[in-house]
């Protein structure tokens, strides 16, 4: 799935950036999950599109990815997979500074990729020594990327509460921290448990990382959603955080992560672009129905802007 700039879109929905905005830093925002699996890049890449659709600059930012699933550029540099179809979302072409770290596991060991160039492999042990110096690396990455864009999108791993792996965790509120970044927290109801992960992830926050969770999204929502109404209400309540929406289970056909397959659909491989940009645009469009973007917008700091889509 290669990405050319300036081949026309498939629904010729997508308005070109437009300037206006007062700052040529992008306004952030932070997707992460209460678990792994609760649908993190799903919701990073159709929040990347909306933006695109609304005629925002929009890039997607994901300070570590821990898979096997790597794609090579053109430079001969390789990020992960799941980047360069972020990047297909949001129009642009997919750079290094999207995923300033990735991690390829074998035999025990990792090979590490900085800025898409291998520094080869080592233990896990001595990648935990290694890595507190790559933030002047990531920090890079993410100025870089910044500059002159609208909006960014960045996506955590895994989930921010492992409490045996938090001080070495950078993919998450290490990054919102150093970034400021807004964060709005994923849960997944299919898998039961929904309410308790979302308080219990809350709980274990540190206030600091508390006080930047500005929003919630309940997702993979099966059955009636006005059910649920109530209730989401009820948890706003009780944790003081607007739940942004409820989002459906989606059966999307967008190409899985690493031992991320839904059991229901199988491992999907990779899509034609035309057949990515179809699956992009039908994922804003549910998501421009059952989230409140507004809010979203609200929360990033974005001017509104009209829709740039036909009718």
């Amino acid at each position: 799935m290669v990405h050319r700039q300036n081949q026309a879109k498939s629904d010729q929905n997508i308005v070109p950036k437009q300037s206006g905005l007062t700052t040529h830093k992008a306004q952030p925002i932070m997707i992460m999950g209460t678990s792994s699996g609760a649908g993190k890049s799903t919701l990073a890449i159709g929040l990347c599109r909306v933006l695109a659709r609304r005629g925002y600059g929009v890039i997607p930012f994901k300070t570590q990815n821990m898979s096997n699933n790597g794609f090579q550029l053109p430079s001969g540099d390789e990020i992960a997979k799941s980047q360069v179809i972020a990047a297909l979302a949001c129009g642009v072409e997919p750079t290094v500074d999207m995923n300033p770290i990735l991690l390829k596991l074998a035999k025990g060991k990792m090979e590490v990729f900085l800025q898409g160039k291998s520094q080869g492999e080592c233990s896990r042990e001595e990648y935990s020594e290694l890595k507190k110096d790559l933030w002047p690396k990531i920090l890079e990455s993410y100025e870089r990327l910044s500059l002159n864009q609208d909006a960014m999108v960045l996506e955590g791993a895994g989930s921010p509460v492992e409490m045996n792996l938090k001080s070495g965790d950078m993919a998450n509120f290490a990054t919102a921290l150093r970034v400021k970044t807004p964060v709005i927290l994923v849960a997944d109801i299919d898998r039961g448990g929904v309410f308790a992960s979302v308080c219990g992830t809350l709980m274990l926050l540190e206030p600091e990382e508390r006080a930047l969770v500005k929003g919630i999204i309940i997702n993979r929502m099966r059955g009636d959603a006005s059910r649920y109404s109530e209730v989401a209400m009820s948890l706003e309540k009780l944790i003081d955080v607007p739940v942004l929406g409820l989002l459906p289970y989606l059966e999307l056909k967008l190409e899985d992560e690493d031992g991320l397959v839904d059991p229901r659909t199988g491992r999907k491989g990779p899509l034609t672009e035309a057949e990515a940009e179809r699956e992009f645009d039908a994922l804003a469009r549910q998501l421009e129905e059952h989230l409140d973007i507004p809010k979203i917008l609200d929360i990033m700091g974005l001017p509104g802007k009209e829709m740039g889509l036909k009718s």
